[in-house]
């Protein structure tokens, strides 16, 4: 599974805030969605775990899961090249707004 496509949905990014704080076992994460019915929850860790973002493994009857951000390395490339580009893009408006008047800042 591409990691992009794990992390387009809301409920997957959702999860995975879940796990950044702490590992945690199915259930809870059941439960920390009570709109949604378990199926789905289940669908959306199956496809964390497909793109390599979560790690599951067993303890007694639970199945416990944790995050695995070595896969999210890619994502933070390639956002990087656009964190460039709005640096370049900050850094004209400032330059631009140097220039201009401070009377002028406050005008919209």
């Amino acid at each position: 599974m591409d990691v992009f496509t794990a992390v387009s949905n809301p409920t997957r990014r959702q999860i995975l805030d879940l796990l950044r704080v702490r590992e945690r076992p199915a259930g809870a994460l059941v439960d920390a969605f009570p709109r949604l019915p378990q199926p789905s929850v289940s669908r959306h860790l199956r496809i964390l775990r497909q793109s390599g973002l979560v790690r599951v493994r067993p303890h007694a009857q639970q199945r416990i899961y944790s995050l695995d951000p070595a896969r999210l390395r890619e994502v933070d490339r390639w956002v990087s090249s656009y964190r460039e580009f709005w640096s370049r893009r900050l850094d004209a408006l400032g330059s631009h707004l140097d220039g201009v008047p401070a009377s002028e800042h406050g005008r919209g």
